[in-house]
């Protein structure tokens, strides 16, 4: 009796609507138009970053894009903490992207969203190591704000899949 209700509950979940994003692996409908989004030029080191986390995650430069992403950043550093000899102890980087997925042969923008995140920082007595941690935190900021464009990119191409 103990082990009915777990059998039960695995013969429900077939019913249940679920399928896996990139079912059919590279050769499926979400991995396939993915790599159908060109990503425009975003200035800056930060921008520079975020692209390249696109572009490798999305599968590389397209040939015959079908959509053009265009991002806007905002890149944060703020100081906080401070001691009594006015120095900060604590900074916190935040990265923000609106990015928006235009479709090509139309025009139209299809998708319109935003990503973000943040790290806080110690700021030591070292200059160096400071500005170290402050580079590290934006390459790791920009493959967080990446990951999060990607996800909502590949929800909305499924949304628009092949039967729906």
């Amino acid at each position: 009796m103990k082990h009915a209700l777990p059998l039960l509950l695995m013969l429900a979940l077939p019913g249940c609507g679920l399928q896996p994003m990139y079912a059919g692996g590279s050769s499926g409908h979400a991995a396939t138009q993915l790599r159908m989004i060109q990503v425009a030029a975003i200035p800056e080191r930060a921008g520079w970053l975020v692209r390249n986390a696109l572009v490798d995650r999305l599968g590389g430069e397209p040939a015959g894009p079908a959509y053009r992403l265009e991002v806007e950043l905002d890149d944060d550093l703020t100081a906080f903490g401070i001691r009594g000899d006015s120095g900060a102890t604590r900074e916190r980087r935040t990265l923000r992207a609106r990015y928006r997925l235009v479709e090509l042969s139309s025009g139209l923008v299809v998708l319109d969203a935003t990503a973000g995140s943040d790290a806080g920082i110690d700021v030591v007595s070292s200059e160096y190591a400071t500005v170290a941690a402050e580079q590290t935190a934006q390459e790791r900021l920009a493959t967080v704000v990446a990951d999060q464009m990607v996800a909502r990119l590949a929800l909305f191409v499924r949304s628009r899949g092949p039967g729906r």
